[in-house]
């Protein structure tokens, strides 16, 4: 397990994957749909199954003298390391959103989402698709990665329209507070989705591995 994983980190990884971590800056960004951070983020390990796939790594990962199991738990552990870089940039600087600069005429009077505990939860979400219809969808096959991508970006383009809406709705407006209000709901929520994330991967991989151990590759 130890090998696959340097594999994945040091030959199937496309440098987009790490260059693609840059998107949680987006979380700067007054007056811009930030979650588009996470989509990017994803969108840079969607680059690295590509690349795997034309390399042929997956055939050249199930002709070593591994598990089938351990090929696919492999793809998920980069998947995760990579997501997981990448909210803990999101969530610093979230943090200098809400502490340092909550008052910045550019956050203040910003009309899309504002960087709070609820972002981060929506960032979760839109990994916890990435995981369940990208990753999971890819296993099916074992190199059709156009639909499983394409049912991922209608995904977060929902999950993307509904952050964006609720802090409109009646009774919700506190949630576009950027210096962050009613804390308590908010990281309340923040802990739902890490429970959806643990969960959706989870499953995701189990799923995958049970697909992935029935492909004649």
């Amino acid at each position: 397990m130890k090998n696959l994983l340097s594999k994945e980190f040091r030959l199937a990884a496309s440098p987009l994957a790490y260059w693609f971590l840059l998107a949680a800056l987006m979380t700067m960004l007054p007056g811009y749909p930030i979650l588009m951070s996470a989509f990017f983020i994803c969108f840079g390990v969607f680059h690295s199954f590509q690349n795997a796939r034309e390399a042929n790594d997956i055939l050249y990962s199930v002709l070593l003298p591994v598990r089938k199991r351990d090929i696919v738990r492999a793809k998920f552990a980069f998947t995760c390391v990579i997501q997981m870089i990448g909210f803990l940039l999101c969530a610093i600087l979230t943090l200098v959103r809400m502490t340092a600069l909550p008052h910045a005429a550019a956050y203040a009077g910003n009309a899309l989402m504002n960087a709070t505990p609820v972002y981060l939860a929506f960032v979760l979400l839109i990994f916890t698709g990435f995981n369940l219809l990208f990753v999971g969808g890819f296993f099916k096959t074992g190199y059709k990665i156009g639909m499983p991508f394409l049912a991922y970006g209608i995904c977060t383009a929902l999950l993307i329209t509904v952050g964006e809406a609720l802090p409109h709705l009646p009774g919700l407006t506190f949630l576009h507070n950027p210096a962050g209000e009613r804390l308590g709901v908010q990281f309340a929520a923040l802990a739902i989705a890490v429970l959806l994330y643990a969960a959706g991967t989870l499953l995701a991989f189990r799923k995958a591995e049970q697909r992935f151990e029935r492909i004649d590759l």
